[in-house]
Order: C-alpha cells, then structure tokens, then sequence
C-alpha cells in the first residue's frame, strides 16, 4: 500500500513537473524578417523574459498569419501575430486559405495595430491605379500566407483576379523588393504596418508610386475585417501626397493549453511596455489596450480576459 502510494506520488510530481516545464517554452511566431511582425516579435520576446523569468523565449520567422496559425493548433509554439482577415478563416475552417479544418484551440490575446495594403510600383511601370495592373508582373506575397488572402480579396473587390496579370510571383515582402529592384517585378503588394522596411529599402533605391485603393473597392469586398484608411504623406521616400487603401486588424494569438497565469502575465507585460514595442517598430503606436478585447472572431484566452477585467477593459 505505502509502495503504491508512493508511486502515485511520483507520477503526480512527475505531471507537475511535466506542466512546469510546459510552461516555461514561450515561442513567439512572427512573419519574414523584413516585416514589421519580427521586430515585434523580437521585442515582445524580451519583454516576456523579464516578466517571466524561468521562461525561455525564442522567436520564430515564418510565412506569417495562415502558418502562425497552424503551427499554434499543433502547440508548437505559443502565441502568434496573425492579420484579422486569417484569424477568421482558421477559426471557420476554409481550406481554399489554408485551414484544412476549424482551428478551435485557438485563443485570442489582442488586437493590436492595423495592416495597411501598400501596392507598390515602380515609378517607370507606368502604373497609377489598379487597372494599370492588369498585363503587369505582380508579387502577391508568400502562397496563402495573409498578404495573399488581402490580395485575393483586393483584386476582387476591384473586379480583377490574378489572371489578368502577365506574372504572379508568391513571394515574402524581402524577395519581392529584391526583384523589384532588379526591373523583374512591376509591382507588390504588401500587407503591413506603416513604414515597413521592405518598402522604405525599395524607395531608396528606386523611384516608386503607392497604388490608391479606392473606399468602393473596400465596400465591395464586403467583409467586417477590412476598413477604408490611408497612407498619410511623407511615409516612405518619394510619396509626397496621402494615398487612399484598406487597413486589415493585427492580432495575437495564443492556445488553449498555454496556462492562464502565462497568458496573463505576457498580456499584461505588453501593455506595461508598449514604449518598447514602439521602439521596435512605428506601427506598435497604434496599440491601444482600451481597444484590444474589440473585434475578436474568436475566444478570448482566460488570461487575457482576466486581464481585461482587472485593467477595466471588459466589464
């Protein structure tokens, strides 16, 4: 009887000791390393360090949103940024956008800031407005990744698809700033925060034009994710006038089985060191913990809505 106690006792350390360890992995999915996702990542890493000191924290480039999202429904990894946009498809389950089945272990943590659609051109393409597109060679970012979701969407609401240009390249924003550079490309499109650095590094190196997107473009995709907004001037080299687009809500991500305490504690660090997220990158202005709960497709993590309730947020 003592001996079979003692084992339950073992096994019972061993499961606390096990969920301890569990814990104490805190991987940070973000996107391609020439977007505004990584050195987010890289400093909400940091952030979380601090605040969770038997933590060990590592950031993970990827292809962004659809795969963040995938990687988090395996537990292998614990939160993620993700565009409003994905986040609605994995939890509804569209195969066409790369969720062969509802990601229902996903949690939400926050809304952070908005993605803007920034159509890029080169200034000697000749190309000023959507139409001009057509015949071009356009970069609609990496396959299924949430920049090709927004430029499926984009297309359509203006009336156009991919078929109507002379080349689709699928490619992360680094590469197809690279081939832009290199008279390959006519234009990209590139879903990101303002000031992004694939595009600030493409308008110093050539002459470019931001693509308007028209507020009817936006009316006629007709979904809750995608807002009117603008470009203001003066955001990248060469822009000098404010140009019309659509923003798309960033999110953060995190599963089920990352424990309460955990989520709460990294939601909490974040907003107790916004100045150093901004410090990482322009766009993490735009958090606003007074709006973070807002506009979730999915369930709040229990941690983050404790949260919520302690900071006043959710009554």
């Amino acid at each position: 009887m003592k001996f079979r106690h003692t084992l339950a006792a073992g096994a019972a350390a061993l499961c606390l000791s096990l969920s301890a360890q569990a814990a104490e992995f805190i991987g940070v999915l973000t996107g391609g390393t020439s977007g505004v996702y990584y050195p987010l990542g890289v400093a909400l890493s940091q952030i979380y360090g601090k605040a969770l000191p038997n933590a060990k924290t590592s950031v993970q480039a990827t292809k962004a949103s659809a795969e963040n999202l995938n990687l988090l429904q395996a537990g292998r990894g614990e939160i993620a940024f993700t565009l409003g946009d994905a986040l609605n498809e994995a939890w509804k389950g569209n195969e066409e956008a790369g969720f062969k089945m509802p990601l229902k272990k996903l949690r939400g943590v926050a809304a952070i800031y908005p993605n803007y659609i920034q159509i890029v051109a080169a200034a000697d393409s000749g190309i000023k407005s959507l139409a001009d597109l057509k015949g071009k060679r356009v970069a609609v970012g990496a396959p299924k990744s949430g920049t090709e979701l927004n430029a499926r969407d984009i297309f359509r609401g203006a009336g156009m698809s991919y078929k109507d240009f002379a080349k689709v390249e699928y490619l992360p924003f680094g590469e197809s700033v690279e081939l832009m550079k290199n008279r390959q490309l006519d234009a990209t499109l590139i879903s990101a925060g303002l000031g992004v650095a694939a595009v600030r590094d493409l308008a110093t190196a050539v002459p470019i034009v931001i693509v308007p997107i028209p507020a009817d473009v936006v009316a006629k995709i007709g979904e809750a994710a995608y807002q009117a907004g603008a470009i203001p001037a003066d955001t990248y080299k060469g822009q000098s006038a404010e140009v019309t687009t659509v923003a798309v809500q960033n999110f953060l991500v995190t599963h089920e089985g990352v424990p309460a305490d955990t989520v709460y504690t990294m939601t909490k660090s974040m907003f107790d060191n916004l100045d150093q997220m901004t410090a990482a990158h322009a766009a993490a202005k735009a958090i606003d913990r007074a709006k973070a709960a807002a506009g979730m497709p999915l369930p709040l993590h229990p941690g983050a809505e404790k949260y919520y309730r302690e900071a006043g947020v959710l009554k």
